[in-house]
């Protein structure tokens, strides 16, 4: 009889500590699913507030090219920015927390460039109110000069060169945009790369162990750069100034400023607009490099894009 009353109490305890482990796992259970709950939450709301910025943006950016069209002024950098935007917004759609963080960047960058055209309206604006201005001047002016015929010559003088001074305005507006969308080479590297393929990156370089030489660099990040193949050229000059240059390596000649100058090397990239790397590699030919300081010139669609030096011991 004692040998069943302990039984019922061994089986009375373990059922206890079943219930206790039990109540701790659906505890643990429910608050892990709480934990998850909220993190959705968390990153559905920021995909929400970074899509809502997204097509602000480019409510604002439809406005800015409407007005400026209006206004007589270019709005292919406006185009291209407004395509770069639709694919990020497409894009968005496949993002997770860790490209939410990159997709903030973008948008900064995007709003900066939305208050320069703000200004670039502005200018444009004062430029159409100069012209309205001058057209009616000359309007009144002709109504009371129909019998004066020097007079109207010089006011239609005046109106010509008023014309000609808005013209070179918009075209200096336009030679802005195209520099803000050139290239920039960062973080140029010049390495020796022996006959082994063993590279040195050092300040100074042994000529004589130099087989083919590296240029390295990044192209930087810019919103209104179109994604598209660019042609880089690349100029390595010795001290005296001379261009290494060699046809059966690929040398040439290129128009900058208006002159013919010759280049070293030249290779075409596709532009990605993700701080991408881009490398050269020149042969050494049968001339060795001579000792001094050699100064390296970047150019792309007729900017100079970066500089850099070695020198060879």
């Amino acid at each position: 009889m004692e040998s069943n009353n302990n039984t019922s109490k061994v089986a009375l305890i373990v059922l206890a500590l079943l219930t206790a482990v039990l109540g701790v796992l659906y505890f643990r259970s429910n608050q892990l699913t709480k934990e998850q709950a909220v993190s959705i939450e968390e990153k559905a709301t920021e995909l929400a507030n970074t899509r809502t910025k997204l097509d602000s943006i480019s409510t604002q950016l439809d406005n800015k090219i409407a007005e400026i069209k209006a206004l007589g002024g270019q709005v292919a950098d406006l185009e291209a920015l407004k395509a770069q935007l639709e694919q990020d917004k497409a894009s968005l759609k496949k993002a997770n927390h860790a490209t939410i963080e990159s997709y903030e960047a973008k948008i900064k960058e995007y709003d900066g460039f939305l208050v320069q055209k703000d200004a670039d309206i502005v200018e444009l604006k004062k430029q159409n109110g100069i012209l309205t201005e001058n057209n009616q001047v000359l309007t009144t002016q002709n109504q009371s000069l129909n019998t004066e015929n020097t007079g109207l010559k010089t006011q239609n003088k005046t109106l010509a060169d008023t014309l000609s001074e808005v013209a070179a305005k918009n075209k200096e507006l336009a030679r802005k945009v195209s520099i803000a969308a050139a290239l920039k080479a960062q973080n140029i590297r010049i390495l020796a790369v022996n006959a082994k393929g063993k590279e040195t990156d050092r300040a100074r370089l042994n000529g004589k162990r130099i087989d083919k030489l590296k240029i390295a660099f990044n192209l930087a990040t810019n919103p209104i750069t179109k994604l598209e193949n660019k042609i880089i050229y690349v100029r390595v000059l010795d001290g005296e100034g001379a261009t290494l240059a060699d046809e059966a390596n690929g040398s040439g000649k290129i128009n900058q400023g208006g002159k013919e100058i010759p280049f070293t090397a030249k290779q075409t990239v596709t532009y990605s607009n993700d701080n991408q790397e881009v490398s050269f590699l020149y042969p050494r030919g049968g001339v060795a490099y001579k000792p001094g300081k050699y100064t390296v010139e970047l150019y792309s669609e007729g900017f100079a894009i970066g500089t850099g030096s070695f020198e060879v011991k």
